[in-house]
């Protein structure tokens, strides 16, 4: 290859890196005590089959795991994420938040009006799960790139 070739392709990747979306993430657990009372009810749930999930509506215990994506915006990492991490923690510790009874999706919007207070102008993903088996991404992005459905 060339030299003239290698320059423009090293100038294209600066180009790009200059641009890259950069974002870091910090995961943590907590312990909660969750239910979902429309299991009992609602006839898609309690089925009275090898599908129903009425169980659901009683109380029973969960380790929440979270894993949170937040925007930095250079290499030096303008959030530092073992900071992160204990501020996100420290919001279920000092009472700020709490796990209820909701939803994981419920726990990432909670916990995502909070991190949008504090760090303002951010994307932000907040994975939410329950015993890490089964649970929720929400993106929450500034803005919405038009999509194209093709059918």
């Amino acid at each position: 290859m060339d030299q003239q070739r290698q320059q423009a392709l090293a100038e294209g990747a600066i180009r790009i890196m200059d641009k890259a979306e950069r974002k870091i993430w910090v995961t943590f657990r907590k312990e909660g005590i969750h239910k979902y009372p429309a299991a009992a009810t609602d006839p898609a749930l309690a089925t009275g089959d090898e599908y129903d999930v009425s169980f659901l509506a009683n109380e029973h215990r969960h380790i929440f795991h979270f894993r949170v994506w937040i925007d930095v915006f250079h290499n030096d990492r303008d959030i530092e994420f073992i900071q992160f991490k204990r501020w996100l923690e420290n919001l279920y510790k000092d009472g700020i938040l709490s796990l209820d009874y909701k939803s994981c999706e419920m726990i990432a919007d909670d916990l995502y009006v909070n991190i949008a207070a504090r760090y303002a102008k951010r994307a932000v993903w907040i994975e939410v799960s329950e015993d890490g088996e089964n649970g929720c991404l929400i993106k929450y992005e500034l803005s919405r790139p038009s999509q194209v459905v093709v059918i």
